[in-house]
């Protein structure tokens, strides 16, 4: 069944906009690690500052050898054309299993 990893992100309010751009120029850095199903980042609507980077994965040992390896490492660097420093920013690992699900597919 299914696994969820979400990585509560605190995001400072003059940080939000370069978080979404750096997110947005590594879309796809995942795809193509054994067992991951999806991505999401989660921006708050409301007075929150904390962002939620969701992933869907076959199992735990799918995600912790995408962890491990050097694909996390990879996911995780700047891109060719950035030269990005380091954000700072304070985030906690939440993991989750789907207990009931709905889809208007099924």
């Amino acid at each position: 069944m299914t696994v969820i990893k979400i990585n509560a992100i605190t995001v400072p309010d003059e940080l939000g906009e370069e978080v979404a751009k750096r997110f947005a120029a590594r879309v796809g850095a995942v795809d193509d690690a054994e067992g991951f199903e999806g991505f999401e980042l989660l921006k708050p609507d409301d007075e929150r500052n904390q962002w939620l980077v969701v992933t869907r994965w076959v199992d735990d040992a799918s995600f912790e050898k995408w962890r491990s390896s050097g694909q996390a490492a990879h996911a995780h660097k700047p891109s060719e054309n950035e030269s990005e420093k380091p954000l700072g920013l304070s985030a906690e690992l939440w993991n989750y299993s789907v207990s009931v699900a709905s889809s208007k597919n099924d």
